[in-house]
């Protein structure tokens, strides 16, 4: 399998960025993020405590990035192919 098979989450066609995922490893971190986000907004009480809750989106959204800069393609700003 060559490397570019091994990306769990390709670069963006147009712009800087990953698109969805083409394994299911990156689907799997994708469906995490999601869950977890849920179970915090549950847990959380956004409407009670706001701060609390953005702290946690950001922690969570920072490692759902930090998965995408290790297992996905190389970012870099696209102009796509015409």
């Amino acid at each position: 399998m060559s490397p570019a098979h091994a990306y769990w989450f390709p670069a963006k066609r147009h712009g800087w960025g990953w698109g969805l995922p083409v394994r299911w490893q990156g689907w799997a971190v994708l469906v995490a993020y999601a869950v977890l986000l849920g179970i915090g907004a549950r847990v959380s009480h956004p409407d009670l405590h706001p701060a609390a809750f953005i702290v946690f989106v950001i922690l969570l959204t920072l490692a759902l990035l930090a998965v995408c800069w290790l297992k996905g393609e190389p970012p870099r700003w696209r102009w796509g192919k015409y």
